[in-house]
């Protein structure tokens, strides 16, 4: 189902007290809202998030309004998510929602109360880097691409057939993704794949873009990882079958210091894991299909590439 918010965040916006507004708009969404600010931004409570949410009514937003004026951000949606349900064959309940963060992720995934949400953050989508919005100026026609990404976690955790790490640690939180519970309970394996089934899955469904867009990486990032695929092949191992917060965020996280990010004496480029996980799975993919690897347990997918290492 599409969930579109926009109507009401820009109401907020408009009306004579937007604080109070926005409040209420939150109180209405607090489900969806409250779990968005949790995982991606910082929790809902106290000073820093009154002044978060200040900021976010104060800001410029020409750029979103002249985006939204010039495309159809509803059929895009719709568009991706028609694709996403014939080509991962989806047997679960998966929302898309559009709506206005607060500068934070421009996209993501979330589970509440055993439902899978995949949102898009439109501030970040209006080819216009905005310091008001802290949006990142990406172009509108990357939206389908990022929600198939988000889609595809969303199969992972919540298809009744999906043999995953993570829908087994999201049922035993009664159906609620957390960021932090799951980076501290899950196999940094597990957390490789996941990433990378999600990056060749907004491949299959969003295709023509660049290489690099697809990891959310600069060119120089992509040229970089590439370059050092031999050596972060070698360096992760030891800690494939290991679960930690500290892991997950040294491979697939931004804005860790250099410190965080050295193992054996290298330090790893951000997000380096997208790379490494898009490798692990993309013989399994060849092989069976996306939908059946969406589905498949970590062990399952890396037989494929074990075994296509071993005739290489």
């Amino acid at each position: 189902m599409l969930i579109n918010l926009l109507p009401d965040f820009f109401a907020a916006l408009e009306s004579a007290d937007p604080v109070a507004a926005y409040h209420r708009y939150f109180e209405t969404q607090r489900a969806l809202l409250g779990a968005y600010w949790h995982n991606y931004v910082i929790e809902p409570t106290g000073p820093h998030f009154q002044e978060v949410v200040r900021e976010t009514v104060r800001a410029d937003r020409a750029d979103l309004r002249a985006m939204l004026e010039r495309t159809d951000v509803v059929a895009l949606a719709r568009q991706a998510e028609a694709a996403c349900t014939e080509l991962f064959e989806i047997d679960s309940t998966i929302d898309v929602v559009l709506m206005v963060g607060v500068g934070a992720a421009n996209a993501g995934e979330l589970v509440v109360n055993g439902r899978g949400l995949a949102f898009v953050c439109l501030e970040h989508f209006t080819s216009i880097a905005n310091p008001t919005t802290r949006g990142l100026g990406l172009d509108p026609e990357l939206i389908p691409m990022w929600l198939a990404h988000e889609i595809a976690h969303g199969v992972r955790y919540t298809s009744p057939a999906s043999r995953a790490e993570l829908r087994r640690v999201i049922g035993a939180a009664n159906g609620f993704y957390s960021y932090w519970d799951t980076g501290r309970h899950a196999s940094l394996r597990e957390h490789l794949v996941n990433e990378g089934l999600a990056v060749q899955a907004s491949r299959l469904v969003s295709p023509g873009h660049a290489p690099w867009e697809y990891y959310g990486f600069l060119r120089r990032q992509y040229a970089r990882i590439r370059e050092l695929e031999s050596v972060l092949s070698r360096v992760v191992t030891d800690d494939l079958d290991r679960a930690g917060l500290g892991l997950r965020l040294r491979w697939l996280s931004g804005g860790m210091s250099d410190e965080a990010r050295t193992v054996q004496r290298h330090v790893l480029p951000e997000r380096a894991g997208y790379w490494l996980g898009a490798r692990m799975v993309e013989d399994a993919i060849a092989e069976k299909g996306i939908a059946w690897a969406l589905r498949a347990d970590a062990q399952e997918l890396l037989h494929f590439a074990d075994a296509a290492a071993r005739t290489a």
